[in-house]
């Protein structure tokens, strides 16, 4: 079997999957050989989308995967942090919310946690923090008029 045409196979497959379905593979990825479980990573990358993160190691045993995460911002308003993340999202840098669901059900929550945190991957900080400046730079509160 040539390693390369098979990668190209399973590009075509894996390409005209949905969403969906890739994400289902990619649950059962431990049963697929090394180039197919590479061609379906590279996949989910391309799409952006999440996945599975349990590894087997030498052993064959599943380990998970931890990631650095690094919190960027804290907000006390909800509303405030999910427009921060969608600001990244929308900019290619993955984040996530922290504590939100807690102070969704209850935003008296907020003081005890802390506020809500947006975290990056430790490697997109510089980045994701360059978004959100620009951002804030644009958006400068306008002065009232004086009544004189």
């Amino acid at each position: 079997m040539d390693p390369q045409k098979e990668r190209g196979r399973l590009f075509d497959i894996y390409a005209g999957k949905t969403d969906e379905e890739l994400q289902q593979v990619d649950t059962q990825s431990d049963e697929l050989t090394d180039i197919a479980q590479e061609v379906l990573r590279e996949e989910l990358a391309r799409r952006r989308l999440p996945q599975n993160f349990e590894q087997p190691n030498e052993a064959g045993q599943k380990e998970l995967e931890f990631r650095d995460l690094v919190t960027i911002r804290t907000f006390w308003g909800l509303l405030e942090a999910e427009l921060a993340k969608g600001l990244l999202d929308s900019a290619g840098i993955e984040s996530f919310l922290f504590d939100d669901n807690m102070v969704r059900m209850d935003w008296f929550n907020a003081n005890a946690l802390g506020g809500v945190k947006l975290r990056v991957d430790a490697h997109n900080v510089d980045a994701a923090n360059r978004v959100l400046q620009e951002v804030s730079d644009e958006v400068e509160p306008e002065e009232p008029e004086s009544l004189a």
